[in-house]
């Protein structure tokens, strides 16, 4: 019996993988981000590569004929068709930044590989950056995900909507709105879900009616697609160009076959937790840059840690954001 037994579980251990889950992708460790960024001239090295995989071009003009100066003052490249001078920075969220390089390479795997979000009091320490840089930072690492929630959605897609906020109960006397009881204070969010990608698209809205309801599905849902929604009233409507099914939550009625919307309340999880575990507080303001990190962040996940780091450093490109844009 005990061979036989040995028997069975070195079968399932050779037995092929039906597909390339999560299980398979290569992690880095600490050890190992250590090594591939052992100093500036290695993430340096590693941003260019990224950025120009195809090719350096300008960032100013488009142009490829481009070269490297002796003097890497005012910066490390010079176009010569706009004779403009740039470097690796010129042209996305790192512009301007003057955190090395190697702080920012180290700002993305932390919060790439933080499932719950990384708060910016532990960049700070794990940085050795101030809390108000650390802040700015997480910031702008978050529009690297920004291309991974957009696009359209086909298949059979769930749908659904959820609130985000502290209970009004546990604020402080001089933040407490005053204005009833359940949803007052908090931020709406919808999601949609496919089954067969796994992939998500999640934004923030000012209000769960018909109007925003319907235009989040018409801008990430396929027609023709089938769509799984509960009963909220403002998603009558979206049977004339999808093929929509509801389960009556109202009703206590959570699966019917296979109409339900288990999967998109599965993604709500983790950013509710990270909301009262890892920030605590976060603003009705910069909610949208939280939702758009944890749905681009789980749309990424099945790649290997290494291939992460890559697509956010890809998503810098084109995309500024300043310290007064993100505090006015």
């Amino acid at each position: 019996m005990k061979c036989n037994h040995k028997r069975r579980i070195k079968r399932r251990i050779n037995r092929p993988r039906s597909g390339p889950g999560r299980s398979d992708r290569k992690g880095m460790s600490l050890a190992e981000l250590a090594a591939k960024f052992p100093n500036e001239r290695s993430a340096t090295r590693w941003f260019e590569q990224v950025r120009w995989k195809d090719g350096r071009f300008c960032p100013k003009c488009g142009g490829l004929d481009t070269y490297r100066c002796r003097n890497p003052q005012p910066m490390q490249f010079r176009c010569r068709d706009c004779k403009s001078y740039f470097s690796v920075r010129t042209g996305t969220v790192m512009e301007c930044s003057r955190l090395p390089l190697r702080i920012w390479a180290f700002g993305v795997y932390l919060m790439s590989t933080s499932l719950k979000g990384v708060s910016s009091m532990k960049l700070h320490r794990d940085l050795g950056i101030t809390q108000k840089t650390a802040w700015f930072l997480a910031h702008r690492i978050r529009q690297g995900w920004e291309d991974f929630n957009a696009g359209m959605l086909s298949g059979t897609v769930e749908a659904d909507e959820t609130y985000v906020g502290g209970l009004e109960k546990n604020k402080h006397a001089n933040k407490k709105l005053r204005a009833g009881r359940g949803t007052v204070g908090k931020v709406v969010v919808i999601g949609a879900k496919s089954r067969e990608t796994k992939q998500v698209r999640a934004r923030v809205i000012s209000t769960p009616d018909r109007q925003e309801l319907h235009r989040f599905v018409r801008q990430h849902v396929r027609p023709k697609s089938i769509l799984y929604t509960d009963e909220h009233k403002g998603y009558n409507g979206l049977h004339q160009k999808y093929r929509r099914g509801v389960v009556v939550h109202g009703a206590r009625q959570y699966v019917d076959g296979d109409v339900h919307t288990n999967g998109i309340e599965s993604f709500w999880a983790p950013l509710k937790r990270a909301h009262k575990g890892t920030f605590h507080q976060i603003s009705a303001k910069h909610m949208h840059r939280y939702v758009t990190e944890f749905a681009g962040r789980h749309n990424v996940r099945d790649l290997n840690t290494a291939d992460q780091l890559e697509a956010v450093a890809r998503g810098f490109e084109r995309r500024r954001l300043t310290w007064d844009e993100l505090t006015q």
